[in-house]
């Protein structure tokens, strides 16, 4: 299946919600990326590898700026505006945008962690999400364990639908995921 044509569709204006603006990825965003890439769960649910090195931290970054320009996605650096630290990431998946689906992640680094800040970059991404005019639903995929994501869900609005058994491959093994979702409105 061919991946939709977004190219031209990056937001004119960052989408901000709160304490949080997201924005393109700049190559001094090196350093999130770093710390980010310090906890497993993150290289293993994604192409940042553990314990990132420099370069790769900024081969990372490159990959991240050319999802949407592939059709792949919209993928963001968010910034807590209140420091003005690049905190963490958040991405729009489109690959389903054909059917009005589009799948969300997002990771915090470490020391932004317990502020809510993923909370409000997930509001943000979600009224962009609403400005592509194909898409009616938003969906994000967490492992059950995974109670800090699940209160970031919930505290942006997103409903959780049920249990996924075995929905997915992570680090070798088949994992369950809970399925939360959010519709346009």
């Amino acid at each position: 299946m061919d991946l939709p044509e977004i190219a031209d569709r990056w937001p004119a204006t960052d989408p901000a919600h709160g304490s949080v603006t997201l924005r393109a990825f700049r190559p001094d965003d090196a350093g999130m990326a770093r710390d980010l890439s310090r906890d497993p769960y993150v290289p293993a649910t994604g192409t940042l590898p553990l314990n990132a090195t420099p370069a790769q931290a900024q081969q990372w970054i490159r990959r991240q700026q050319t999802r949407h320009t592939e059709g792949a996605g919209f993928s963001f650096a968010f910034v807590d505006t209140t420091e003005g630290h690049c905190a963490g990431f958040t991405g729009l998946w489109v690959r389903e945008l054909h059917a009005g689906r589009a799948q969300i992640g997002f990771g915090i680094a470490p020391p932004f962690r317990g502020r809510r800040l993923a909370a409000d970059a997930l509001r943000a991404l979600t009224s962009f999400a609403w400005t592509l005019p194909e898409l009616h639903r938003t969906e994000l995929y967490i492992e059950p364990w995974n109670t800090a994501s699940i209160r970031t869900a919930e505290r942006a609005g997103y409903l959780h639908e049920g249990l996924l058994r075995s929905h997915q491959e992570i680090s070798g093994r088949r994992r369950d995921m809970l399925v939360y979702s959010a519709v346009r409105p």
